[in-house]
């Protein structure tokens, strides 16, 4: 089944409201994890654990290093994805 990037958001903005109580307005494309969302360290792990229910594989810490707004985590799901 291939995911489009919507698709991707779409299920992104669902964890990131069911997991951590975010508004869904404040989750667009352009909102950084840390500042705009609020997520600490500790979050991120859970989203990581979180992404390897929608993608099926392990996500691996240097995946995610330059990961810092909610479209770069659609675009690093995208290419684990592919």
């Amino acid at each position: 089944m291939t995911m489009t990037k919507a698709d991707i958001f779409d299920k992104l903005r669902t964890v990131l409201v069911d997991a951590f109580q975010l508004d869904p307005e404040k989750i667009t494309l352009e909102a950084h994890l840390f500042d705009d969302l609020d997520l600490d360290s500790i979050d991120a792990v859970e989203l990581a654990i979180q992404l390897q229910d929608i993608t099926g594989r392990r996500v691996k810490a240097e995946e995610f290093k330059g990961v810092r707004t909610v479209g770069d985590v659609v675009e690093t799901v995208h290419q684990m994805l592919k």
